[in-house]
């Protein structure tokens, strides 16, 4: 267990599998209160009712967090039905497929950018009223080993988009602190995610799991893990941070 989050408000983007359904879960069970974000209302839905059959508290929310107006609503609902978050998880994100740049049309570049950076800066922008008049919060924003260095190759848009987050996690826990807002980030390696479990054939991910120093590829929960340790109390003076979780891969 980790400290001071009983009571807290979670808002979880991408919450409907993978890596944001094992944080709404791990969150939910240190005591927060859950708003299971997803753009696909169904998966949100069977996360949150998962969690309330667990005993612990969830409710879904669906939205585009590439959307300012939808991702201003989503924080006004979160609000009316927990109260405002205390706890902001941007995860929302990911790309399609392995491409070479030459592959990627603008349409495309846009799209990834947009889930994977714009959705950080407005979800950011929409929660941090509410964190700054309470002079408390903690924003925990999704990256990737892809942005810490040549692991795995994976495609120039998502690496671009990941880099991003770590530029804007610096820069905006520096423009916070004085407001009692921690921001950190949380870069995750390789991770058997449903998506990376249909996209990476057995071979590929053995071939993976034998360069990482702990030989074995991610679960969701380590990185849950992690998530949930930069929520924490025990983590009050730490912003600014990078925690990689890849086995060993990156050691910077």
């Amino acid at each position: 267990m980790v400290a001071g989050l009983t009571g807290k408000v979670a808002m979880v983007t991408g919450a409907g599998q993978g890596l944001g359904e094992a944080t709404a879960r791990r969150l939910a069970a240190e005591g927060a209160t859950v708003a299971v974000v997803d753009l696909d209302g169904g998966l949100a839905e069977g996360v949150a009712r998962s969690i309330q059959g667990e005993g612990r508290q969830a409710f879904a929310v669906k939205a585009d967090v590439t959307d300012r107006a939808a991702v201003r609503a989503m924080v006004e609902e979160v609000g009316r039905r927990a109260g405002a978050p205390d706890i902001l998880v941007n995860n929302a994100g990911g790309f399609p497929k392995v491409k070479m740049l030459l592959e990627i049309e603008e349409d495309e570049w846009d799209a990834i950018l947009a889930l994977n950076l714009k959705s950080v800066y407005l979800c950011s922008r929409a929660a941090l009223p509410g964190m700054i008049a309470r002079r408390r919060g903690r924003i925990i924003n999704l990256a990737s080993a892809a942005a810490r260095s040549l692991t795995n190759f994976s495609a120039t848009h998502y690496a671009a988009a990941k880099a991003g987050i770590l530029g804007f996690t610096r820069h905006l826990a520096y423009e916070v602190g004085q407001h009692g807002i921690t921001v950190n980030a949380v870069a995750p390696g390789t991770t058997l995610t449903p998506r990376v479990q249909r996209a990476r054939t057995p071979e590929d991910q053995a071939r993976i799991a034998s360069l990482i120093p702990l030989g074995r590829m991610g679960l969701p929960e380590d990185t849950a893990g992690a998530v949930a340790f930069l929520a924490s109390d025990d983590a009050a003076y730490i912003t600014g941070a990078t925690l990689d979780v890849n086995g060993g891969k990156v050691m910077m």
